[in-house]
């Protein structure tokens, strides 16, 4: 199901370019282009990892690449924010609950 607002009274209806992406394993689809949060929210996704330490549910916050809430590992790159990446066909998104190692430079594979 999607949340997405398909015909508008102002705006009217418009033509876009479906892919395919998977979110943990689960086959998604959104809007060519479009951030990774806003084609995870329309397919009703909100938890996009859980915290480090007592493991609650994090999710879009800002949504302009400053808080960091929305870091997942795109296709096995860790720490990547959704926010600030565009959907792409095939593209694999996996959700994530470990910080950064900073003394390996941020590297969680090092």
């Amino acid at each position: 199901m999607t949340r997405r607002i398909t015909n508008h009274k102002i705006l009217g209806s418009f033509e876009v370019d479906l892919v395919t992406f998977y979110w943990n394993g689960l086959e998604l689809h959104g809007h060519r282009g479009e951030s990774l949060t806003a084609a995870l929210l329309a397919n009703d996704i909100r938890t996009l990892r859980l915290h480090e330490k007592d493991g609650s549910p994090r999710g879009l916050y800002c949504n302009i690449g400053h808080c960091s809430e929305c870091r997942v590992t795109i296709d096995g790159k860790k720490n990547q924010r959704a926010c600030l990446n565009t959907v792409k066909e095939g593209m694999k998104i996996e959700s994530q609950s470990m910080l950064p190692n900073l003394t390996e430079g941020g590297r969680n594979d090092a």
